[in-house]
């Protein structure tokens, strides 16, 4: 797929998106905004897909099944300006935090199956590099594993903690990228911009590449909190979609 098609999708997406919030059939009566769920998020869904399941052109992330926390702090990063896209932070500026928690329950409670992956275009050594980064790390250059804090199963880890499988290696590339040019930042400490900032180009290819192309376990819920002290100092937001926590990593 190329750059261009992307850009003129995602152009569309934004349209689409303006359309549904906003747009009111000439000669017809407004529509009844209901204010329910459905409505809600059918700005999500015209570029993450129906019922949050990723968009079809590689960027968009599946966000349904995501822990609930991860994706209420991410909303708070993309209307508060600590992640750059203005689309995102064009729809999310006029809304309060608790209209927020609201989606971000919504979109964690769904369970709805993953596509297989796409295969990916990388040399057979590029996928060992990338899964040695992904199972084991370097410690040499204090790189920790993915799954020291993603969980051993990558599906992420309550309360805040993302899956990394079933996600376009695009997206993948461009988050990472994000992380090292310091167009995505989460609160000090900001643990992902310094192993991201760790990882050379090729580190970055071949654990994107190797994560795209691994399937996505029967159990793809996030794994239970454990107790145990993540590999680096991460900020948290230090709110949370559940009364009973405190926050979680974003």
């Amino acid at each position: 797929m190329t750059v261009g098609f992307r850009l003129a999708h995602r152009a569309l997406c934004w349209l689409c998106t303006l359309v549904a919030l906003f747009a009111v059939p000439v000669h017809a009566a407004p529509a009844v905004f209901k204010d329910d769920m459905a409505q809600r998020t059918q700005a999500c869904t015209t570029c993450h897909g129906a019922q949050g399941r990723a968009g079809p052109d590689g960027y968009y992330p599946r966000i349904a099944g995501k822990p609930a926390d991860y994706l209420y702090a991410q909303l708070l990063h993309f209307r508060d300006g600590r992640r750059t896209y203005a689309p995102m932070a064009h729809l999310l500026e006029p809304l309060n935090d608790d209209y927020l928690r609201d989606m971000a329950r919504h979109f964690a409670a769904l369970s709805v199956p993953y596509a297989a992956p796409v295969p990916v275009p990388v040399s057979a050594e590029a996928l060992k590099r990338g899964q040695q980064l992904a199972q084991h790390g370097d410690p040499a250059r204090q790189l920790p594993a993915c799954t020291q804090c993603h969980g051993a199963a990558l599906t992420g880890v309550l309360p805040a903690t993302p899956g990394l499988l079933g996600l376009p290696r695009d997206y993948l590339n461009a988050q990472l990228g994000a992380w090292r040019n310091g167009l995505r930042r989460a609160h000090a400490p900001d643990c992902m911009a310094d192993i991201a900032q760790r990882l050379s180009q090729a580190d970055v290819s071949a654990v994107s590449g190797w994560l795209a192309s691994q399937p996505v376990p029967a159990h793809t819920q996030p794994a239970p909190a454990n107790g145990q002290p993540l590999p680096l100092d991460c900020g948290h937001p230090g709110v949370s979609v559940k009364t009973t926590q405190t926050g979680g990593q974003p």
